[in-house]
């Protein structure tokens, strides 16, 4: 019987740990800093430093290594050992608190998106104490942030905890002026629903698209997708039961709360949902996350694609961001309570977060903006490209009656009607959920379905902070000069439904009427990565960073770059793999299919047989019309993507790119694909989708 207590964080350099190693006042005065930030004294460090490497080294490590999260959407690590020269020939121990707080990666070779060049090389990452370090592959990995020797952000993580005070800073205001004199701190909480595919590992290595890019570039639809519907939820085969188990060990030993696994809607699609925990915490046990499905999956002979659009005509892979606030007295500043309408804390901040996203509907689309999540946005359960809020009719009703002026009226929540009289009674909730909406409220959280399954969940959670952080600090500078606190509140809330209802929207987001009225309501509609991102350095978007000190002007500026060169590096690698599979495999696999058939006819022919139009003879020139197209659209394909390469200008070759090279990628597809329905098995030079959606 598995002792899930002995198991989880058994990794992990955690507070438990923290207390039986260190003195209590060294403990004392290192949660205080983790608590409540400031500077830590070298003698915490130092004491800090000899109990973990102590810890880390009867888990089995010899390293130890800063482990960040540059812009690469990964995470990085320079691994150094715990031995130093004695002088004498042999080794002693040195791990330090300077080794601890500080490291020096290069900086000049991630992305920066011109901030450093080559010759300006000098980084630094520093210890973020509050998340916990862990060992993983016998080193000892300590999380920190990542900055430029002139001080630029260049990882994920350092805006992410910047937002996080932010947001948390502004809310105990609003707590406190609503009475609450036993709360602290205020916790951002987030929890990441991640989905993902298994397929068998050697048909993964027979598909150069799959290796090199990590999704289909040519497929035909097989005779089964997923219309049959009986994948979700269905039951585990023994392969992937067997990986699912060895994934929730592996993560419940570095900490990660691995919680919920079920079936996805696509064939040999899964998902894995964590327990909540805090905004940091929480992006980098996603990073963990994803890391470790890959490693499992080959143990297993399988291969964990993370790509949001793996194949198409099924659904794509997401990671749903689930994201709230709390108090350190564990109260969710989002529950409603027995009674919403009167409790004027939660409408406020209900309408802190509305506001947010109609005013920052651009930068939640661009948090989540990618090439391949462009593949993926708009239908089979992701949500359209098309930011709006689900808040359901119960709360939309009482937040529309008291900014009116008048209450709610409060409806009994319904038994639940089952007519089986041995199951036992439960209530209704009272609104359903709508799994089409962008930006959904589920009970007492919101749900932020458009991230792809790849992306890191710190950006999206950045502009989710800083967006609420800013609208709570407009209500907190009203109120804290209120006459009538009562009074103002409720003006606060008929304002804000007022000005941006438009956000709200409880219906069907796949509907041709909501294209329709969401352009009426002057909603952004952003199609693409590029038309998002072309908008991130826009006034009030480098006003909004500015004000609550999440980026400067170059920090926004140079991460519009990375992500633009990023979506065209891509596209440019898919392109390049796509005429390559066509030379190399495809063209020569329906070339000799043909030869096949036509001598096939000939040896017919030259017995005296008749042969038929319709047979080899009318498919020798159906294939050979095809392969003379096919030629053609992959020709093009390489001339746009010579010219895309040649496009110095950062947003024109983006531009390009979306606009012309993967218009003509999508027609060489279409063609291969269509060879692919006529060209025998035993010719067809990768596996079928057929073949990779059901063999595990």
């Amino acid at each position: 019987m598995t002792n899930f207590t002995d198991i989880f964080g058994s990794m992990v350099f955690n507070k438990d740990v923290m207390r039986q190693r260190l003195a209590p006042d060294i403990f004392e005065r290192l949660e205080d800093v983790m608590d409540n930030g400031g500077e830590m004294d070298p003698d915490v460090a130092n004491a800090v430093a000899e109990a973990m490497m102590k810890w880390a080294m009867e888990k089995g490590a010899t390293h130890y290594t800063h482990w960040f999260q540059p812009m690469t959407g990964i995470t990085a690590e320079k691994h150094d050992s715990f031995i130093q020269p004695d002088g004498e020939g042999g080794v002693g121990l040195d791990f330090r608190g300077k080794h601890l707080i500080k490291g020096e990666p290069d900086a000049s070779s991630f992305p920066s998106g011109g901030l450093r060049a080559t010759f300006e090389a000098r980084g630094y990452t520093a210890w973020d104490p509050t998340s916990f370090a862990f060992v993983k592959d016998g080193s000892l990995c300590i999380p920190t942030v990542f900055c430029s020797h002139s001080g630029e952000v260049l990882d994920k993580k350092t805006p992410l905890l910047r937002s996080t005070e932010a947001v948390c800073k502004e809310a105990l205001r609003i707590v406190r002026l609503f009475g609450d004199t036993e709360t602290k701190r205020i916790i951002a909480t987030a929890g990441a629903e991640q989905e993902y595919f298994l397929i068998d590992r050697n048909l993964f290595n027979k598909r150069e698209d799959l290796v090199v890019t990590g999704r289909t570039l040519f497929g035909a639809a097989p005779p089964k997708g997923q219309e049959m519907e009986d994948h979700y939820f269905g039951t585990l085969r023994p392969r992937v039961a067997e990986f699912m188990r060895d994934l929730d060990t592996e993560l419940w030993k570095l900490g990660v709360y691995a919680k919920t696994k079920h079936n996805e809607v696509a064939p040999s699609q899964h998902e894995l949902a964590p327990g909540y925990s805090r905004v940091n915490l929480a992006a980098d046990h996603n990073q963990i996350t994803m890391e470790i499905m890959k490693k499992v999956a080959e143990r297993h002979g399988l291969a964990c694609l993370l790509h949001e659009k793996p194949f198409r005509g099924v659904n794509g892979s997401g990671k749903h961001n689930n994201w709230s606030l709390a108090t350190d007295t564990g109260k969710n500043l989002f529950s409603p309570g027995k009674e919403p309408e009167t409790n004027r804390q939660f409408l406020l901040f209900m309408c802190a977060v509305i506001r947010a996203v109609d005013e920052n509907q651009d930068l939640l689309r661009i948090s989540v903006a990618t090439a391949g999540n462009d593949r993926r946005l708009g239908g089979s359960e992701a949500p359209p490209a098309v930011i709006s809020m689900f808040l359901g009719d119960y709360i939309t009703n009482i937040l529309t009656s008291v900014g009116e002026g008048h209450g709610a009226k409060q409806t009994a929540a319904e038994k639940m009607e089952t007519g089986v009289s041995s199951v036992p009674e439960f209530l209704k909730d009272k609104s359903d959920r709508n799994r089409t909406s962008p930006f959904a409220f589920t009970g007492n959280k919101f749900e932020f379905r458009m991230p792809g399954s790849s992306v890191s969940i710190a950006c999206p959670n950045v502009m989710i902070n800083t967006g609420v952080a800013d609208a709570l600090r407009d209500f907190a500078e009203r109120l804290e000069k209120a006459d009538d606190f009562d009074s103002e509140v409720n003006i606060l809330i008929a304002e804000t439904m007022q000005k941006h209802k438009r956000i709200i929207f409880n219906g069907n987001n796949y509907s041709e009427e909501w294209a329709e009225e969401a352009k009426k309501r002057g909603l952004c509609c952003y199609n693409t990565a590029v038309d998002a991102l072309e908008h991130y350095t826009d006034e009030k978007n480098l006003a909004l960073f500015a004000r609550h000190k999440i980026y400067t002007e170059s920090e926004v500026c140079s991460r519009q770059e990375i992500m633009l060169e990023n979506y065209s590096k891509v596209i440019i690698i898919e392109a390049s793999t796509m005429a390559d599979m066509v030379r190399k495999d495809i063209m020569p696999a329906c070339l000799a299919f043909e030869k096949s058939l036509a001598e096939t006819a000939a040896a017919k022919k030259a017995i005296g047989l008749e042969v038929a139009e319709s047979t080899e003879v009318g498919l020798v020139k159906k294939i050979d019309f095809l392969c003379r197209e096919l030629e053609k659209r992959v020709a093009l394909v390489e001339a746009r993507t010579a010219k895309a390469k040649g496009i110095a200008e950062t947003a024109e070759q983006a531009r390009y790119i979306c606009d012309e090279l993967y218009v003509t990628m999508h027609d060489l597809r279409a063609v291969a694909d269509e060879l692919e329905t006529i060209v025998s098995d035993e010719f067809w030079p990768v596996p079928a989708y057929r073949d990779l959606l059901f063999s595990v």
